[in-house]
């Protein structure tokens, strides 16, 4: 799997997710396999470049490359702008969002509102692309609703303004997240399109990314939602994909042992009081197959401090192969 120059460990990618793929969970990610994470989208508007959150997010130290960062904005000249910038910060790869379908998105006519105006994304991949000197990427969806699927014809744009590479999410903005991604919009535009093609939506088992990648015949899976409290998903799909077999499902400790390292690194980025709180979400979805997780759950939620949550984390993943997991 190839974007530009780049040859990619594999063609098992982490999709950006708001408030979830940051350096920590990126990195963690790529070790067990994603061969590209993509960076939390980052507004370009350079003007709120100086909130913690956004210097958060551009920050890639000790992040293996290539380091991709995804940018959204509805201006070409000031998408351009931002684009030079992260490159110079550090970006090896720059991905264009216009698939995030969220109201305060597109209420802008950024993210997926852009896919109802052709016109300015042409404009917006041309200044981008002429911009930089990395691989531009894009990732979009199907079209703003069911009854106006464009995807091929702004794969054809994209292709046509110098992508490198195309990510499809098997959605409309309209459907957002409800409802099963339809994959047959995917498959017209990898047939439509040269450029490589990387199919989104769904992807949550080993089953299910060989089934997509062969209906598809996509070049590349991503995956998003499934990554949550799993970063091994992705040495799972691989292994699978390679070799037809299941791996065994991973031990409690093993799983709390993951958790705890994550942990940590995020104590690093945020610092421990507000890693603490960030943590939560994380501990919710490592713990969301363990029986008796709901009450630790709501137990470790009133933990203020790092070693509070280690320790809870340390006795409950240590407990859970007592009470038994379900994989």
């Amino acid at each position: 799997m190839k974007i530009g120059l780049w040859n990619l460990a594999s063609n098992l990618l982490l999709a950006p997710m708001a408030g979830i793929t940051d350096l920590p969970f990126r990195n963690l990610c790529r070790r067990f396999g994603a061969g590209l994470a993509v960076s939390e989208m980052v507004t370009a508007d350079t003007s709120l470049w100086g909130s913690r959150k956004t210097l958060t997010r551009l920050q890639h130290t000790g992040e293996e490359p290539p380091v991709s960062v995804q940018i959204l904005g509805t201006e070409p000249e000031k998408m351009a702008e931002a684009a030079r910038i992260n490159v110079d910060l550090g970006a090896h790869i720059i991905d264009i969002n216009m698939g995030c379908p969220a109201k305060k998105v597109c209420r802008v006519a950024a993210g997926s509102a852009l896919l109802r105006d052709e016109t300015r994304v042409a404009r917006i991949l041309e200044a981008v692309v002429q911009a930089v000197e990395v691989p531009v990427t894009l990732k979009i969806r199907t079209g703003w609703d069911p009854a106006n699927r464009n995807a091929t014809r702004i794969a054809r744009i994209a292709e046509a303004s110098g992508i490198a590479l195309l990510t499809v999410h098997g959605r409309t903005r309209a459907c957002r997240f409800a409802g099963e991604a339809e994959y047959e919009t995917i498959r017209q535009v990898k047939q439509e399109v040269a450029l490589p093609v990387v199919a989104n939506g769904d992807i949550d088992s080993e089953k299910k990314a060989e089934e997509v990648l062969k209906f598809t015949g996509a070049d590349a899976i991503m995956i998003g939602r499934t990554a949550q409290g799993r970063p091994w998903i992705f040495h799972r799909i691989g292994h699978y994909l390679q070799t037809g077999e299941r791996l065994p499902p991973p031990s409690p400790q093993w799983i709390g042992g993951v958790l705890l390292e994550h942990l940590e690194a995020l104590y690093g980025l945020y610092g421990r009081e507000h890693g603490v709180r960030i943590a939560r979400k994380h501990i919710a979805w490592y713990s969301r197959d363990m029986k008796g997780g709901a009450d630790f759950r709501r137990h470790i939620n009133g933990a203020r401090t790092a070693g509070e949550q280690k320790q809870l984390i340390e006795t409950f993943f240590s407990l859970s192969l007592a009470l038994g997991f379900n994989s």
